[in-house]
């Protein structure tokens, strides 16, 4: 009997505790209803601007390229034609033009080969591998962009010039380095040096070496992984170092002025025969010279574009 009444007595005591945990449980609820009812607004685009002030930046720009960039191509181009085509054409077929032409093709040719493959095995080392003075190497590469191209040209004066250190020891073997095309070829070569290495040393630390790991570890060789695996990879990227190459070392000025020595019709570029030209009051011969230098210009501006879309798309994954 003594069971019996405990079970009976505590039966009214679990019966008072479930109506508490229903009401425990459900009273959130209106909380979530309210929350749920507030108005949810779109984030405002931070980039548009009113309409008057997009107008001014737009004008603005669209000023600055007008002035400092289209209105000078105008000016050599109507300049270099102002006494009509076949004066243009004449000023370009002067031996003096020709010969200048030549050089300045023979220099880039010279400077882009050996920037192609310094860059390339620079970029290799400093994307690929971990080594003492890796740091110092990278500062060594954007040295020729800190420099002037004037105080690189003194500096090759200093090494091979007959006052130099080593210009006794050249005239002593008919060596000639300054006044030639070896120092001209030299001095561009400098203020090239960045374009290439700087073109790929990222591009290949953002591939980075699994797919090189990959193809070695299923026997292939040194070589065949560099031109089978790495090159396809960085080949637009290596064409656009490459252009910019072509493009800086066709048009240098200071650092030739320096070691060319200005003869006539052998160690001029076409840069140096435009002041030359330009300086004797020929200005049809100075503008048309000028028009071809433009020319490339316009012709390395359209190719870096697509070039740089090239570059766009192939950091995209397929799968995007």
């Amino acid at each position: 009997m003594s069971m019996q009444s405990g079970l009976v007595s505590s039966t009214p005591q679990l019966r008072t505790y479930a109506p508490a945990t229903d009401v425990s449980v459900a009273a959130p609820a209106p909380r979530l209803e309210i929350a749920h009812a507030q108005p949810v607004t779109a984030p405002r685009d931070l980039r548009t601007e009113p309409g008057p002030v997009r107008f001014v930046i737009i004008a603005l720009a669209l000023t600055f390229l007008s002035v400092f960039v289209v209105l000078p191509l105008v000016v050599v181009f109507a300049s270099a034609f102002s006494k009509g085509i076949g004066a243009y054409l004449a000023a370009l077929a002067e031996p003096e033009a020709l010969a200048a032409i030549q050089l300045t093709l023979l220099v880039a040719a010279i400077s882009v080969t050996l920037n192609l493959v310094f860059g390339i095995i620079a970029a290799w080392a400093i994307s690929k591998f971990e080594f003492t003075g890796k740091t110092f190497l990278i500062t060594l590469i954007d040295l020729p962009f800190s420099v002037s191209p004037v105080i690189s040209g003194l500096v090759f004066v200093l090494l091979f010039g007959a006052q130099g250190y080593l210009g006794p020891w050249l005239q002593a073997h008919n060596v000639h380095i300054l006044f030639a095309v070896p120092g001209i070829a030299l001095a561009t070569v400098f203020v090239t040096f960045p374009f290439v290495a700087r073109a790929l040393i990222p591009l290949m630390q953002e591939q980075g070496t699994q797919e090189e790991e990959a193809a070695i570890s299923l026997g292939a060789s040194g070589l065949q992984t560099f031109f089978r695996v790495t090159l396809p990879n960085i080949k637009w990227g290596l064409l656009y170092g490459v252009l910019l190459c072509n493009a800086r070392a066709m048009g240098e000025f200071g650092a030739v002025s320096v070691v060319s020595g200005h003869i006539r019709g052998e160690t001029n570029t076409m840069p140096l025969l435009v002041e030359i030209l330009y300086n004797e009051y020929q200005f049809v011969s100075s503008f048309a010279i000028a028009s071809l230098l433009a020319m490339l210009a316009l012709i390395t501006l359209v190719v870096k574009t697509i070039l740089e879309r090239r570059l766009d798309q192939a950091e995209v994954p397929d799968g995007d």
